[in-house]
């Protein structure tokens, strides 16, 4: 073990924490130790110099990942691949003629009113595997007993459930990623460049914020600077809440299909991007006496739609770059929050299982951790992406 001398850095530490020096460049080479990947042979007693260090305690980094993205999980069914998804259209009125009697004539009730009833049926899957293999007879020499061998197995079995929430977690925002794309290219085609989209407008369903506050209020701010605008993130907050009522009453101006639908408060999922979630809480309720009153509505935050870029840059970690299940190719920056229907999107028909297969002659077993799901969206549902262009 390497036992270094201290004495000279932890005097002058203590004149710096004292306030008897400035603050001064201090060597902390001799102080913490990064550890090396391989145990040296020359790590030995500093008695007789010939006695190999032993390992005292062992750690296992095992902590399992909960993931943090939109709870769009459905269930799960054993027997048959089709999601079959049923919808009523709303009767049309006609003359009731309680009011408009004339003698003689047949008021008879036997006519047939044929419901309007439509079905939808997704049946499709993508699907992923795991392999891990693990051995005992060949591990167990690198611990002293079976409380550190089975740590470590289960430390492996841990990796794995980390590995399958990241890919799951990753899954579930591309179904959403899927959606703004659809919306946002059935509200915002060009008129100009036909198969593109122009995000100089604001439309029902694809909300500029940007814009409806410039054009509101005779501003010209720009996206780099628009969330740590007070007012502007004040506004944007009012214009969410207000979709929120809005789409709780039937219309067909919040799907893509033009389907007369509604979408009660307890049934829509609110999802915002933290960085105005965040600026929404410093901006807004913080200067608020009645905060129940200008809150954002119940929301589930995600640092990112697509992923984080290489430093988390607004512009990076509020786009979406995608070519859509539609094919059409959708990029789009400033996405602040999306709300939707729980019947518009989902991950259903879940299957995750495991296999194992044990090889006698190198004495080893592998388990093959599969998951399949189907990811679902319904253009008929309401949909609406709030962004900043």
């Amino acid at each position: 073990m390497q036992v270094k001398q201290l004495h000279t850095l932890i005097n002058s530490v203590i004149k710096e924490v004292v306030g008897e020096t400035a603050v001064l460049n201090e060597d902390l080479s001799n102080v913490v130790d990064l550890g090396k990947e391989v145990f040296t042979a020359g790590a030995v007693d500093n008695y007789v110099k010939s006695l190999v260090n032993h390992i005292g305690k062992v750690i296992f980094v095992n902590r399992l990942y909960a993931g943090g993205v939109p709870s769009v999980l459905m269930d799960a069914w054993e027997y048959g691949s089709v999601l079959e998804k049923i919808t009523s259209e709303l009767p049309t009125a006609t003359e009731n003629k309680s009011w408009d009697l004339t003698d003689g004539t047949d008021y008879s009730p036997d006519v047939f009113y044929k419901p309007k009833v439509s079905a939808k049926f997704f049946n499709s899957k993508v699907t992923f595997e795991i392999p891990v293999s693990f051995t005992e007879l060949q591990v167990k020499e690198s611990f002293s007993n079976a409380t550190q061998l089975n740590g470590f197995i289960s430390m492996l079995v841990t990796g794995v459930e980390n590995a399958m929430t990241v890919k799951l977690d990753a899954l579930i925002m591309r179904t959403i990623n899927n959606m703004i794309g659809e919306v946002a290219f059935a509200d915002l085609q060009s008129s100009t460049a036909p198969g593109t989209i122009d995000t100089n407008q604001d439309k029902v369903k694809a909300v500029n914020l940007l814009k409806g506050y410039n054009t509101a209020y005779g501003k010209s701010l720009t996206a780099d600077k628009a969330l740590s605008d007070p007012e502007f993130v004040r506004y944007a907050t009012y214009r969410i809440g207000l979709y929120q009522d809005r789409m709780s009453r039937v219309s067909t101006l919040f799907n893509v299909g033009g389907k007369e639908r509604f979408t009660p408060k307890d049934m829509q999922h609110v999802v915002l991007l933290s960085d105005f979630s965040k600026a929404s809480e410093t901006f807004v309720l913080s200067g608020a006496y009645n905060e129940e009153r200008v809150t954002l509505p119940k929301h589930e935050s995600v640092p990112y739609w697509q992923g984080s870029g290489m430093n988390y840059e607004f512009s990076e970690v509020s786009k979406i770059d995608v070519k859509t299940s539609g094919g059409n190719t959708v990029s789009l920056s400033g996405i602040i929050g999306v709300i939707f229907d729980r019947d518009a999107l989902g991950v259903s028909n879940l299957n995750r299982r495991v296999t194992t297969n044990y090889n006698p002659k190198a004495e080893f077993y592998t388990n093959f951790y599969k998951f399949d799901a189907g990811y679902f969206n319904d253009l008929n549902e309401n949909f609406v992406v709030f962004f900043m262009a």
